[in-house]
């Protein structure tokens, strides 16, 4: 699979690259979180989110809305799954770090997604983008093999457990946390309840 950068312009239907911020003491700090040898994800951590870098983020990249702070690190070379959310996610790479996304208009009708569409992107160390609500995304790939660390900016409560939902359209079938909608492929090791919709190869790289 050819990994393209996120400054080529195939990747301006899925975010943009977004300069002006230091991010020198956010990257910092970030050096004290932990690469495991599977993958981890922490919505919220209060120290980040008090950073300066951080509230100006808040104020300026999220029109005010607050916001959660964390980070997503490990090691990981495979797709798994895709999820999207209903508003844009700011990540900023710690380390190199490869992003397999795709496009939510190409979700099928009945809730499945052909992972042949899938398209990656190399973020360099430092970089700072919008991932717009539209792209399916997940965890990382490492380029290094001391793994890698991402910081992931939401609207709060993103990703943290949510109550039982009824079923009232079928997109809700995907609904697997607050504000946050998944799409599963079959080799994934995920839970019983994530929809299982990723049809293809289960993307390595």
């Amino acid at each position: 699979m050819e990994i393209k950068k996120v400054t080529d312009p195939a990747f301006k239907p899925y975010g943009k690259v977004i300069t002006g911020y230091d991010c020198g003491e956010l990257l910092k700090a970030m050096e004290q979180t932990p690469i495991p040898e599977e993958v981890i994800y922490v919505a919220s951590v209060p120290e980040l989110e008090q950073l300066e870098v951080c509230q100006k983020m808040e104020k300026n990249l999220y029109g005010q809305l607050p916001i959660q702070v964390g980070y997503c690190n490990g090691h990981n070379r495979k797709l798994n799954a895709l999820e999207y959310h209903r508003n844009s996610e700011i990540n900023i790479a710690v380390t190199d770090l490869v992003l397999l996304i795709g496009k939510q208009q190409d979700i099928e009708a009945d809730w499945t997604y052909d992972t042949s569409k899938v398209e990656a992107f190399l973020v360099p160390r430092g970089t700072v983008i919008e991932v717009y609500a539209t792209t399916l995304h997940y965890a990382p790939c490492h380029v290094e093999d001391g793994g890698f660390r991402c910081v992931v900016i939401l609207p709060k409560d993103t990703n943290t457990d949510m109550e039982p939902v009824t079923v009232i359209d079928p997109e809700d079938r995907l609904l697997f946390a607050k504000n946050k909608w998944l799409i599963g492929h079959a080799e994934g090791e995920l839970p019983e309840n994530a929809w299982i919709g990723l049809k293809g190869e289960n993307i390595t790289i």
